[in-house]
């Protein structure tokens, strides 16, 4: 369930509240050190992003129609040589 910010309007102290989507916004809530219901209002805050992964490139959006034209002025990656074996260590019989 999600969490949500109430603000009681009369002192500005905030709380939080668990609530369902599907639960109507709260008009009063009972303040926690005196038990005393008061009026409150709900209080937006930005959501967080997270971006998790390898990252993001200009070249991971886009068709392959728009992608024609950057085709022309991007060059091939020469291939890197495979290193020469190792000489092997003679076996001690």
């Amino acid at each position: 369930m999600p969490t949500y910010v109430y603000k009681f309007i009369d002192s500005g102290e905030t709380i939080e509240v668990q609530q369902a989507f599907s639960d109507d916004p709260l008009t009063e809530i009972a303040h926690p050190t005196d038990g005393v219901v008061k009026p409150v209002k709900k209080v937006f805050t930005p959501v967080g992003v997270s971006f998790k992964g390898g990252g993001f490139y200009k070249t991971d959006s886009g068709s392959a129609s728009k992608s024609s034209t950057s085709s022309a002025t991007t060059s091939a990656t020469p291939a890197v040589p495979a290193a020469p074996a190792a000489p092997s260590a003679p076996s001690a019989d």
